[in-house]
């Protein structure tokens, strides 16, 4: 790909953001080739809306977004519109269709392959959650869905339940007949005449560190594998080239700033909503779609992603020169509402936006380039109604106690909330207080002094309403990690939290390693917006939950901290848990076995010759995979809390009083 000229590259950046769907439409058609293409990603298994919000003008206004079967209708619509004019068009997933919901824990991929294929999804990319069960529950899901899981860089020759896999692939040829398109197999010549597209997948290269169940799997070089992919799509005569990537919008940057050749890079992975939002109060983490000049200095790529959690839809339209050029790259985001709102979280009959007020939200979400308000489609939300949810409602479980308003999450802190995440905190205060029960120090013979969490680990907010068990077991913490109590220096602390706080500065950089403290609090300066910033200071309270004393943290001391086991290994860019621990640990794990709480004594983290973290115990395994072996402490450390402490404490499910992250911009920064 070649941009024409400069000026006309940089004047089509400043254009992207203020792009709407009708000004997509109404674009002329000089071009000799032009491509269209819609894209979800991050979708973790939100079948159903989420519970949201914007500002509408002054008032703030509560909604809900998305949903597959919203999806499914605005992607049909695109479609429609694509059919009618005669316009090419691809429909991507950029990866993490797993995990994230009620629905995923009790059905696994088998949902995800169900709803996803009857999306018409041309190809999806290999997220890091597609590894939260194992390889042989992967297999399943690509042999059920009808659409290519795409990733180059990965070799699955050695991999027992992989290595004859045929729908995981490096990459697809479609050959394009105006809207009418053929995927093409490598055997067949391409039909003459016709407008050939490759599409290619990149996956985490350290997906060992991220997501441990990758089997034998084996991950190549991003970037080399992404230059060998153009070169070789040039060689055989394609010069429009697609990336579908789950490896997050900063990664997506650097790789444009490395590969030449790459004319549009779909991705996935940091839940980047890419384009001004600030204007809802729902922020701006950047243009879309963005250009980055390729190292050649006579290409560039745009790079665009559509948020998280099936709440929007992106669509960018990309025109090509006869030579296969790119001439514009134009498109953006749009938050896909439903039509019924409420001035508060509580969504009662009382606070109703009925008559006048509904007609002004509907005005102004009409007249907003990046809102839309669009149905369900009918037939698949009567699908998941009858053969999903009443499974669903059936496993949510006792009730823990009311949630008045709704208390929200959040990866890092941001201008409308701060603090960060609401949610977080009580999920790291819940895990500390369980990890510092009597049960627990009795079998451990650690006192715990504080827990820590990662952003990515707390799948969402607490809505509004009654809270049961299963909003925590099968929602909010699903992944069914064991607390770890892991004895670490004040330096080793002060350390893990520079590092996984400093690299969730970068914009567009993945952020659920962000941590919470529960017991603890820190503060961190941004130094340089958007670059970097530093710990200044950590604190532990030696109060109570509702009084607390602080008191800092010393660079000598042993401190005794909970935490879930896959942040205890040091994944996911925890690695000073790592280094403390590669050559003896000190550290427990805990889980119940037939009923009770056991203890298993880790001797040592080692990492293997491929990269993955391995957990050396001191005897026998802690292994989660049997029967009669209950893993998910860190979920039930939080209903417990809930349950036994909380509510009885304060009345009902709030927020803390105190905010555990104090995050400081510099003054000019401050002052805009």
């Amino acid at each position: 790909m070649k941009y024409v000229k400069p000026l006309l590259l940089i004047a089509a950046a400043l254009s992207f953001a203020a792009c709407s769907d009708a000004e997509i439409a109404e674009r002329d058609t000089q071009a000799a080739f032009s491509l269209t293409i819609a894209h979800i990603n991050d979708t973790h298994s939100s079948f159903d809306p989420v519970a949201s919000s914007f500002n509408a003008n002054e008032m703030r206004v509560y909604n809900e977004f998305g949903g597959h079967p919203r999806i499914l209708e605005r992607a049909n619509q695109y479609r429609a519109e694509a059919e009618a004019a005669n316009q090419p068009m691809l429909f991507l997933h950029g990866g993490d269709a797993w995990q994230g919901s009620a629905y995923f824990k009790l059905n696994e991929g088998r949902m995800n392959a169900d709803i996803l294929s009857r999306m018409q999804l041309d190809a999806m990319a290999l997220g890091n959650h597609e590894f939260d069960l194992t390889n042989a529950h992967l297999n399943e899901f690509l042999s059920s869905v009808n659409f290519p899981m795409l990733a180059a860089n990965v070799d699955a020759s050695g991999d027992e339940d992989l290595n004859q896999q045929s729908n995981l692939l490096p990459y697809v040829v479609f050959a394009f007949n105006g809207f009418q398109k053929q995927r093409l197999t490598p055997e067949e010549p391409p039909p003459e005449n016709q407008q050939l597209v490759a599409v290619f997948g990149l996956a985490l290269d350290d997906m060992p560190n991220i997501a441990p169940n990758t089997g034998d799997l084996v991950f190549a070089n991003m970037v080399e594998t992404a230059q060998a992919m153009v070169d070789e799509f040039h060689a055989m005569g394609i010069d429009k080239v697609v990336a579908l990537t789950h490896i997050g919008k900063a990664i997506d940057v650097e790789i444009a700033n490395q590969v030449n050749g790459i004319d549009v890079i779909v991705g996935g992975h940091s839940h980047t909503l890419l384009g001004d939002f600030s204007d809802l109060s729902m922020g701006y983490a950047g243009t879309y779609a963005e250009w980055v000049i390729n190292p050649d200095g006579e290409s560039a790529t745009c790079v665009v992603q559509a948020g998280e959690y099936a709440q929007a839809i992106g669509r960018v339209e990309i025109d090509f020169t006869r030579d296969g050029r790119v001439l514009d790259c134009v498109g953006g985001n749009t938050l896909l509402s439903n039509d019924t709102f409420y001035r508060d979280s509580a969504r009662t009959e009382d606070s109703y936006l009925g008559g006048t007020a509904t007609a002004e939200v509907l005005d102004f979400i009409a007249a907003h380039p990046r809102l839309a308000v669009v149905d369900e489609n009918t037939s698949m939300r009567a699908h998941i109604d009858a053969v999903y949810r009443p499974a669903m409602e059936r496993a949510y479980g006792t009730e823990l106690g009311m949630v008045p308003a709704e208390i929200t999450h959040i990866r890092t802190p941001t201008e409308a909330y701060p603090t960060g995440s609401e949610v977080a905190p009580l999920v790291a205060l819940g895990q500390y207080q369980w990890a510092a029960s009597e049960e627990v120090v009795a079998i451990t013979g650690l006192q715990a002094d504080f827990a820590l969490v990662g952003a990515g680990g707390v799948r969402q907010s607490l809505a509004q309403g009654l809270l049961r068990e299963g909003d925590i077991t099968l929602e909010l913490l699903p992944f069914a990690n064991f607390i770890s109590i892991v004895p670490l220096t004040g330096a080793h602390i002060i350390q893990l939290l520079q590092d996984t706080v400093g690299a969730t500065v970068p914009a567009g950089s993945h952020a659920g390693k962000f941590p919470y403290g529960g017991n603890m609090r820190y503060r961190f300066d941004v130094t340089q917006p958007g670059v970097e910033g530093e710990i200044v200071s950590v604190e532990i309270n030696r109060g109570t939950l509702l009084e607390p004393e602080w008191q800092a943290i010393e660079a000598e001391a042993i401190y005794n901290v909970a935490m879930n086991s896959y942040n205890a290994t040091g994944n996911d860019g925890w690695n000073v848990l790592y280094e403390a621990q590669k050559e003896s640990s000190n550290r427990v794990d805990l889980a119940y076995v037939e009923g009770e709480l056991s203890a298993f004594a880790v001797e040592r983290i080692q990492r293997t010759d491929d990269g993955r973290l391995q957990v050396i115990y001191e005897s026998a395994a802690l292994q989660c995979d049997i029967a009669g072996v209950a893993c998910n402490t860190d979920a039930m450390a939080v209903v417990e809390f809930f349950r036994d402490i909380y509510v009885p404490l304060r009345g009902a499910v709030l927020p803390l009083p105190y905010g555990v992250v104090e995050w400081n911009l510099p003054d000019s920064e401050e002052s805009n």
